[in-house]
Order: structure tokens, then sequence, then C-alpha cells
């Protein structure tokens, strides 16, 4: 599986990473010895890059990958986790999560993006993971916190970084203008984009696109299926786009760009997957993945044959913007334009 550099830095990701939310038991339980084998079996599939979070499932995410990573070769893959949300015992629970994980909720979560909660939030994340080290960390989700995460959280990261302690730094959102900003007026190296460049949102070209290339810098695609729309080769009713029920014209569009995959010997899902790489800021995505069969899925798509006529036919046809370029390598069977 390829690799690809983070920015100027000297962390270098497979193309495919492997999203650990989904092993945090997102949305429903995910057994132990399931989210284990996920783990083994992407290993074992060539994925060297795991992204967790601590709010994953309460910190249940980072102590499962944890767990079914320690015994690797800890120069072999690079993990990232994020800062800005505190685990904190919680003082009245009510017996499971609110916030989309089935786990109890003997914690809560806390906002931070101070030096103080930055430095913490990472000192937890490596007892819960058992690692020596994190490779990136992303600020997650600060889009009502941009002046502490920029004066404070940011500036923290940048020191751990320089020192030697970080690879990279970031953040991640489901919005793109913010991270933009993160880019331009930050020492962020990369940010993780969730939902807004995908076959079926490409507003990210307007600004955090074009500013990770103008400096430099990366992007990590995550959402790529937007909440599942995406995710089969036959798009139906009632499937979730940006986590709510897709709207029936959300559900034709996916459907009449199926029709123009199909048409190119190819699937949706192995073209949604595809698609974030035709701009030469991006240099992974990632996918959550919960099962083996996930896992196996997921590498056969990325590893799909996509032509380039498929790009051209659905700029043509108005199914994507036509600013939308085709940077992806000749392995993928396309071109540069």
């Amino acid at each position: 599986m390829g690799r690809r550099r983070i920015g100027s830095t000297a962390v270098e990701l497979t193309e495919l990473g492997f999203g650990a939310a989904v092993i945090g038991n997102l949305y429903k339980v995910t057994p132990a010895h399931d989210a284990r084998a996920a783990v083994e079996t992407a290993w074992q599939m060539g994925i060297r890059y795991f992204d967790t979070a601590p709010h994953y499932g309460l910190g249940l995410s980072e102590r499962r990958l944890g767990a079914a990573l320690r015994d690797r070769p800890r120069d072999a893959y690079v993990i990232s986790s994020k800062v800005g949300r505190l685990l904190v015992p919680n003082e009245q629970p009510k017996g499971t999560d609110d916030e989309g994980f089935v786990v109890r909720d003997d914690l809560r979560r806390q906002w931070d993006f101070s030096r103080d909660g930055v430095l913490r939030s990472i000192e937890d994340s490596l007892e819960r993971t058992g690692l020596d080290r994190l490779d990136i960390v992303y600020l997650h989700d600060p889009d009502d916190h941009w002046k502490q995460a920029a004066d404070e959280a940011i500036p923290a990261l940048a020191e751990l970084r320089d020192q030697g302690v970080i690879g990279a730094i970031g953040a991640g959102m489901n919005q793109s203008a913010m991270l933009a900003r993160f880019l331009r007026e930050t020492a962020a190296d990369v940010v993780m984009l969730a939902g807004r460049y995908t076959l079926l949102d490409q507003s990210a070209l307007d600004d955090v696109l074009p500013a990770a290339e103008d400096l430099g810098k990366s992007v990590v695609a995550v959402g790529v299926f937007n909440s599942g729309l995406l995710s089969r080769d036959r798009p139906a009713e009632g499937m979730k786009y940006d986590y709510q029920a897709a709207s029936p014209a959300l559900v034709a569009r996916a459907r009449a760009i199926a029709e123009v995959c199909a048409a190119h010997g190819t699937t949706l899902p192995a073209a949604a997957i595809a698609f974030p790489f035709n701009h030469p800021a991006v240099i992974n995505v990632s996918l959550g993945m919960r099962t083996t069969d996930q896992v196996v899925r997921n590498v056969e798509l990325h590893r799909q044959h996509i032509p380039v006529a498929l790009w051209d036919d659905l700029r043509a046809r108005g199914l994507i913007r036509p600013d939308v370029p085709v940077a992806i390598g000749p392995e993928r069977g396309t071109r540069c334009l």
C-alpha cells in the first residue's frame, strides 16, 4: 500500500487509514474480539495508520487500539489521537453515554483547549493506549473554541512537535472553513477533513484544499461515504447523509453517480474512496472499520482500478464540480490535469 508524507514533516501515512471510532462502540456494541480482529486484519492487509480519540467510547477506542498494537514494532505504524475533550468523572451518570457510543457513562467529556488541558489529554491518551508516544495529535472539533484552540492548544502542540515528542499536529472538523484558518494562521501541519470533499460535497475546494496546496500542508479525508449514502453500490431511501436521513434529491443524485460508476466498470463506494485523492493535498483516506469483513471490503475497494474517464464523465454530467482536478497517481489508473 502506498505511503504519503504529511507536509514537511517526517510522518508518512499509508493511503488507507483505520478509523477506530467504531471499535469504541459507536452506535452499537462491537465485541472485543471483533475489534481486535479488525485491527489485526488491517495490519495484515498493509494498513499502518490508525486514528482514535478520547471521545470515541469514552476512552474505549484508545484502550482497544493500544492493546491491539502494543506488540507491533513501534516505528512500523502511525497512530493519531485528539485533544480538546478531557475525560473526567461523571458525578451524575445515567447508565449509558448519550453521545452516540454504547458504553457506560462513568466518565464525561469536558471541553478544554488550554495548554494544561492539551498536556493532560495527551498524558491520559498515552496511559489508555499503553504506548510510548502519539505520532499525530489533532484538535478535536474546536468549532466553538477558535481563540483558545489557536492561541493555546496549537502552540502547546507545536512545542511538543519541535521537541520531537509528536511528529505532526493539526485539527479535525466537519467544516472546512475553520480548517483552512488553522492551516493558514497557525503551525498546523495537517487537517482531518470530515465529509467536505466527497462525491456529494466538494465545498473544501473553496477553502481548505487550496490553503493546504498553497502552503505545502496536508489533508486526511474522512467521512467519504457521507454517513453511509455513498457506501453501497445502489443507494436506497432511508440512508443517512451527514448523520441525518438523506433527502430524496440527494438519494437521486447518489444513484445517478452510481450509474455512471457502473458504466465505467466500478462501483459507487470504490469511487467514493478514490475521489479525495484527485486533489494533491489529500494524502490519506481513513475509514471506520468495525469487523474483519469491513476491513477486507474497504481494502479491496481501495485497490480497485478507477478509470480516468469516470471523473470526466461525472464532470460532463454536472454530478461533480467542473473545477475538481484529477491528480491521482498513475497506479490508480488516472492522470494529472
